[in-house]
């Protein structure tokens, strides 16, 4: 193991866990992170799923927002099909707003929602965002309250 893997690996470790090591009844998520001179630096999650960030992939200060929706989404995706409402497709996208200068700290994120289905209740769809984001989903949770998170919400109807 490379020395930076590993320096971001015990980080990780220490950042999750507490410097001891362990917390009983805590989650213990690893993901690592690797550079080399040919693929740059590539994430991994601990089922080693990768994803390249620049200079040939993701900006960092875009995985950010993306985990954000992707986290939000899957959980007001489940909410719905639970309710049995016709969800056939859900479009999210973030936009975050950062200062000029650096570190280019995140102040505003948006998230825009648009669930299209066979007659959805939009009062159900803004309830499972709701619930996303007071219940269910950790990277909200983190970020709330670091950085002013807003949401709006269209239900576009389909056949």
């Amino acid at each position: 193991m490379s020395p930076l893997v590993w320096l971001l690996t015990l980080r990780t470790r220490r950042s999750c866990l507490g410097e001891a090591g362990y917390t009983a009844g805590m989650a213990n998520n690893i993901v690592h992170l690797n550079w080399n001179p040919e693929a740059q630096f590539v994430l991994r999650d601990n089922e080693n799923y990768q994803i390249p960030m620049k200079s040939k992939g993701v900006k960092a200060s875009d995985l950010l927002s993306m985990v954000l929706i992707g986290c939000s989404s899957h959980d007001v995706v489940e909410i719905l099909l639970k309710q049995r409402q016709d969800l056939r497709e859900l479009r999210v996208t973030a936009d975050g707003i950062q200062d000029d200068d650096p570190p280019w700290r995140f102040r505003k994120i948006n998230i825009r929602f648009q669930a299209l289905g066979k007659g959805l209740d939009v009062e159900k769809v803004r309830k499972a965002i709701a619930l996303s984001e007071e219940k269910y989903c950790s990277v909200y949770v983190t970020l709330r309250d670091a950085v002013e998170i807003t949401n709006e919400v269209e239900v576009v109807e389909v056949e």
